[in-house]
């Protein structure tokens, strides 16, 4: 009997999996709350992996179907999901993973993140940055500021994805959507071309490469809000590895740059909870004030660091601040709270309660 692909994703998303893993060979796995789980079905065949691509492969790529080794594209199921769909070659097979999508946008609130990060929907100009590790929950936390923005301003939202993953009805805002191969070449065309469509919003969906960097920090400095991701571990390391983007002669200038178009960047994981493993978001926020502009622009990442730890202030906050109030509220383990520290030593000082704090002065933050 062949697979029914439509028929397996539906009884996923009854499951509530967020993630579907489609082998050739095996048999197939789903990730809910964190984890993974093997089902129990026939093993999946080359034929099934052929009759996969071509059911949901877009029109675009068929052409070149012979040629694809990797490659994302978008898959729904009317009034279920949509979905992120990663086609790849595994050891000479293929291999699908597929990322459920849902149709409606949480806010902030229902996400359980910081109510603080409206506060990045409120600038005219300058670049956001949200990271984290893949599966982190970087696109649904940017679909929840852009909805935000869309609902409470009048402006023109532009969206770069690779591929578009949440779709936008248009409320205040209006809102154009471009996806990558398909709609637009990359990311850095689709940046310049954006800027001559009369935006006021963009997000674009990764900062890969030095190119789309450049880019996106033109927009930010000539009238425009970005927001991004990157694939980083930290608020800090991901400055880091903005500054790795340019060569070592232009880093200096660089970062001034860099620290003047910057809003803040928001680094998140996804923690397992003592709710029956629910997953909570953990995140740190690093808002750049005039302090933490000063201490970018000269170099002082280690002062930064202890601004960052000294602080209790909404607008920087480190991820031992919010993984240990999740401890306090019963909602983690000790644990976990220092699985996922990424400062484990002061964690573990906390946890033992010989932590010592001292608070910065508010007039510096």
């Amino acid at each position: 009997m062949s697979f029914d692909l439509d028929d397996f994703l539906i009884k996923s998303h009854k499951a509530q999996a967020s993630d579907i893993h489609i082998n050739c060979h095996k048999i197939p796995s789903l990730r809910v709350n964190g984890e993974i789980y093997k089902i129990s079905s026939n093993i999946i065949t080359p034929q099934d992996i052929e009759s996969i691509l071509n059911k949901t492969l877009p029109k675009e790529y068929s052409k070149k179907i012979e040629d694809i080794q990797d490659i994302d594209y978008i898959y729904e199921i009317k009034g279920i999901s949509r979905y992120r769909v990663n086609f790849c070659k595994d050891i000479y097979y293929g291999k699908f993973t597929f990322r459920a999508i849902p149709y409606y946008i949480k806010n902030l609130k229902e996400l359980a993140l910081p109510d603080y990060l409206k506060e990045y929907t409120n600038f005219n100009n300058g670049i956001v940055f949200v990271t984290g590790a893949t599966g982190s929950g970087k696109s649904t936390t940017l679909a929840s500021l852009i909805e935000i923005i869309n609902q409470k301003d009048k402006k023109h939202i532009i969206t770069i994805e690779d591929p578009v993953e949440f779709v936008y009805e248009d409320k205040k805002s209006i809102i154009t959507q471009r996806s990558l191969d398909i709609d637009v070449k990359d990311f850095k065309t689709g940046i310049k071309y954006a800027l001559r469509q009369d935006p006021d919003v963009m997000l674009v969906g990764e900062i890969r490469d030095k190119d789309t960097l450049l880019s996106a920090i033109e927009a930010a400095e000539t009238g425009h809000l970005v927001f991004s991701t990157l694939h980083t571990n930290g608020t800090i390391p991901s400055i880091n590895r903005l500054k790795g983007f340019i060569e070592e002669s232009g880093q200096e200038a660089f970062m001034k740059r860099l620290a003047n178009c910057i809003r803040g960047v928001v680094h998140q994981q996804l923690v397992p909870t003592t709710n029956n493993g629910l997953l909570a978001p953990a995140t740190e926020i690093l808002t750049f004030t005039p302090t933490v502009i000063d201490y970018i622009k000269e170099g002082k990442m280690e002062d930064l660091r202890i601004l960052m730890q000294r602080s209790r202030q909404p607008n920087i906050s480190t991820m031992n601040n919010s993984l240990f109030s999740l401890y306090q509220e019963k909602k983690i383990t000790k644990e976990t709270a220092l699985e996922f520290s990424l400062e484990k030593v002061e964690m573990d000082q906390r946890l033992r309660g010989m932590y010592q704090e001292s608070l910065i002065e508010d007039s510096i933050l």
